[in-house]
């Protein structure tokens, strides 16, 4: 039984608000209190990952130039760095917390990515 079910469709509308949160969090909830990365990390990946989608070839990319396989791996690398940079950094407290869940809930969404089906040829 295959368990993956984040289709292209769906992570692109996941896409937005993902980064729109990441930029609006440093914010929300004071990140930065255990060292001044921890804001600007989440505040400059949210960005990046605004201007990622508007590029990306999905349904909801304006521009459609990059492949949306470069896209899950900017995704696969953004979950690595977010788990490992509260070790690296030293992160503590919400500051931690907040890579540490964020970093899980990316990897989470890149190993439950279904693949395109591509129909035989004749």
């Amino acid at each position: 039984m295959d368990l993956r079910f984040v289709t292209r469709s769906v992570h692109a509308f996941l896409d937005y608000p993902v980064a729109l949160s990441l930029m609006a969090a440093p914010f929300i909830l004071g990140l930065g209190a255990s060292h001044p990365l921890a804001f600007w990390l989440a505040l400059v990946t949210g960005a990046a990952a605004f201007v990622l989608t508007v590029f990306t070839d999905h349904h909801l990319g304006l521009v459609r130039v990059l492949p949306y396989g470069l896209h899950l791996a900017v995704d696969l690398a953004v979950g690595l760095v977010f788990v490992a940079a509260p070790f690296v950094l030293g992160f503590s407290g919400i500051d931690a917390w907040y890579y540490w869940l964020n970093g899980a809930a990316v990897l989470t969404v890149v190993s439950l990515h279904k693949p395109d089906v591509v129909p035989a040829r004749a």
